[in-house]
């Protein structure tokens, strides 16, 4: 007869009990380690949201002249980090000790170290996890000086079509050739296609080293027809409206005359938009500035000349016609300095600037959201002009020839900025 040994299944009960501690331990560890590695990760993200919003106060603050050191310590604190050597260390440099923008001046390093002592780490020899978390900004004061870094042409739209009823950012076409000599081309559209685009047999030649800029991608099929090639694409845009000061420009309460002895001359002030600009006989403009309210239009064979005039065009349109010649200057001498036409950002109206060999235009064209047209004009002396409109279109089979020199044009004052660099 067998009787059943009890002492076996206590021996493997007893078993059992020893696997399942060891597979509570495991599940405790396990636990520990998704805690402890849970909040060190969240550790991490703090850390770097606290860098970056504490180098961002830092510049923000010594652009307004404060205490920057003082406003960082600050923001850091609000975000957790107290700096009191032992769960949280900052440091801060200007300028930034390592990285691409060691040794200038413009650029702020901030640096948070955060300590933080874990749960259950210590069971395993890990008391304590180590974030370091670093950021950089960069200051860039305010500044009198050349419109977007003295390119020659410039396009703002920050977006444009392809399709033929589209706008589009920057569009060459026809038989039209653009000769340029200083500054080069900026497009500020993101259109990844064809924020420049180029059709038929319009070309891009310039004469120096200046370059053609674009923020989206260009769109030419006869490469050939382009001086510099490949265009440069993937650039930093700039906002819209742009970060500088409009210019602060009027006429107070002079108001546009005719003289009544000639008929032809034409003194500066407002000009009501009753009748279109300038006035039918008129071919001198005197100098000083005009405030246009309705269009202007130089018609085709007339002969107009002005010496140190700014043209405001409070609204309408701006057009010269094939076989004008214009001669206009911007004024050489005060606020007005090298500002030949300007259009408000409020007038989306069209500068469509034509003319025939003997037309010469010297100054800024500044035309923020105006639709630019250049087409003609196959003169020797052509522009000596800065020219910025939210839409450019080169069209028209004669050689543009524009010049740009920046003690011709106008300067403006940029307003300080900062950018969150690393």
């Amino acid at each position: 007869m067998t009787f059943p040994n009890f002492n076996d299944k206590k021996g493997e009960r007893g078993q059992a009990i020893i696997l399942i501690v060891f597979a509570i331990i495991g599940l405790v560890g396990m636990t520990a380690l998704a805690i402890d590695g849970g909040n060190a990760l969240i550790d991490r993200r703090r850390t770097e949201t606290a860098a970056s919003a504490a180098a961002l106060t830092a510049a923000l603050t010594r652009i307004n002249g404060g205490d920057w050191r003082s406003a960082a310590l600050a923001t850091a604190k609000a975000n957790g980090y107290n700096n009191d050597g032992v769960s949280s260390v900052i440091e801060m440099n200007t300028p930034p000790l390592s990285g691409p923008y060691a040794g200038n001046s413009e650029y702020i390093e901030v640096i948070i170290t955060s300590h933080l002592n874990t749960y259950f780490g210590s069971v395993i020899g890990v008391p304590q996890v180590t974030n370091k978390a670093r950021a950089v900004t960069r200051t860039k004061p305010s500044e009198y000086g050349a419109m977007f870094d003295g390119y020659a042409l410039v396009s703002l739209a920050p977006q444009s079509g392809c399709e033929e009823e589209q706008k589009k950012g920057f569009w060459i076409h026809g038989e039209a050739t653009l000769s340029l000599l200083g500054g080069g081309v900026f497009v500020n559209s993101d259109n990844t296609e064809c924020a420049l685009k180029q059709m038929g047999s319009g070309s891009i030649r310039i004469k120096d080293t200046s370059p053609v800029v674009v923020v989206g991608g260009a769109d030419i099929p006869r490469p050939k027809l382009f001086t510099p090639f490949p265009v440069q694409t993937g650039a930093v845009p700039v906002p819209f409206p742009p970060a500088i000061q409009m210019p602060q420009v009027g006429c107070g309460s002079k108001v546009a005359t005719v003289d009544e002895l000639t008929g032809t001359t034409m003194t500066p002030g407002e000009w009501d938009g009753a009748e279109t600009f300038p006035p039918y006989g008129v071919t001198t403009l005197e100098s000083g500035t005009y405030c246009i309210r309705g269009d202007v239009l130089f018609k085709a064979n007339s002969n107009v000349e002005g010496k140190g005039v700014l043209l405001i065009m409070e609204d309408g349109e701006f057009r010269v016609e094939a076989n004008a010649a214009i001669s206009l200057s911007a004024p050489q001498h005060g606020r007005e300095k090298g500002l030949l036409l300007y259009m408000p950002i409020q007038n989306q109206g069209r500068v469509a600037l034509n003319g025939d060999e003997n037309s010469r235009f010297r100054g800024t064209i500044f035309a923020p959201h105006g639709d630019i047209r250049l087409n003609g004009m196959d003169s020797k002396y052509g522009y000596h002009s800065q020219i910025i409109g939210y839409y450019i279109e080169v069209d028209g089979q004669d050689d543009i020839p524009i010049f740009y020199y920046n003690e011709e044009n106008y300067d403006v004052f940029k307003m300080p900025e900062v950018f969150l660099s690393e």
